[in-house]
């Protein structure tokens, strides 16, 4: 039987093909958004190397943190590394097709960003 967290990763991974390839996502699970919104930042930072995306290492992801102040746990990260890996094999997928680097990936509607919460409060 599937845990929790295995059952969220796979949702996760599949809501962010979903999402680079175009598809209609289901919405998000409520446990998940924080893991998505965290992927979000990732991926902005992603770095390409020939046009090709690189994973988001574990360095990145343990920097985001500390700057973040947001305490990972070991399946938060198992986490993230699946919605990368997703990431990336839909972006590939998507440019072998011929359908350019892929979409971008986009916060749930009503999340509260750090942009909007220094907006707010200034």
């Amino acid at each position: 039987m599937m845990g929790g967290m295995e059952r969220l990763q796979d949702q996760l991974a599949e809501a962010v093909a979903a999402q680079v390839e175009g598809r209609r996502r289901g919405p998000l699970p409520e446990a998940g958004r924080a893991l998505w919104d965290a992927f979000c930042e990732l991926a902005e930072a992603r770095a390409y190397d020939g046009g090709d995306p690189q994973p988001i290492g574990f360095a990145e992801i343990e920097a985001w943190a500390r700057l973040m102040r947001w305490p990972l746990e070991p399946a938060h990260v198992r986490i993230l590394r699946a919605m990368d890996r997703a990431w990336r094999d839909a972006a590939k997928t998507r440019r072998a097709a011929g359908g350019g680097k892929g979409r971008e990936l986009q916060r749930p509607v009503g999340t509260l960003t750090p942009e909007v919460f220094d907006a707010v409060i200034r």
